[in-house]
């Protein structure tokens, strides 16, 4: 198989992962401290997307660190099939719910002017954790087509 850019294995592939994780952690970390936000049902879909998003991330950053540190190979077509899998899987979920939570942030904002009339509703803090969820979304989107490129180059 070809080496490229974030493939497993590789110092490019952890630290692709480690960024995956770090956003979608600071989503959850974002939205779960914002009052309310348990009211909306697509702000609770980014929680549970982005928790499984950290969960797969960080697991397979931590097979990136132990095949770095032992110096395996991950290359197999079985295990490139599991990652493209699952990559899919949370990138498209991911996606997802960072457009529906986008969507009602712009509903709150500029749509319903919500923001501007209830000044407890905190707003930054939804729009913050949407464009975090997004940054999560956009690394797990190129790990995802760095994996379909490893399968199908094999």
């Amino acid at each position: 198989m070809r080496e490229l850019a974030g493939s497993p294995g590789t110092w490019s592939g952890l630290s692709l992962r480690l960024g995956q994780f770090l956003f979608a952690a600071a989503s959850i970390c974002v939205m779960a401290s914002a009052v309310g936000f348990a009211n909306y049902t697509a702000f609770c879909y980014l929680i549970a997307s982005m928790g499984l998003q950290a969960l797969w991330s960080l697991g397979l950053a931590c097979l990136d660190g132990y095949a770095l540190r032992l110096k395996k190979d991950l290359h197999s077509p079985v295990l490139v099939s599991l990652f493209v899998v699952g990559d899919w899987v949370t990138s498209i979920l991911s996606f997802a719910a960072a457009c529906s939570a986008g969507g009602v942030v712009v509903l709150f904002d500029r749509d319903a002017f919500f923001c501007s009339r209830d000044p407890h509703l905190p707003c930054g803090a939804f729009e913050l954790a949407t464009a975090f969820a997004f940054l999560s979304w956009a690394l797990s989107g190129t790990s995802a087509l760095v994996m379909f490129w490893l399968l199908a180059s094999s």
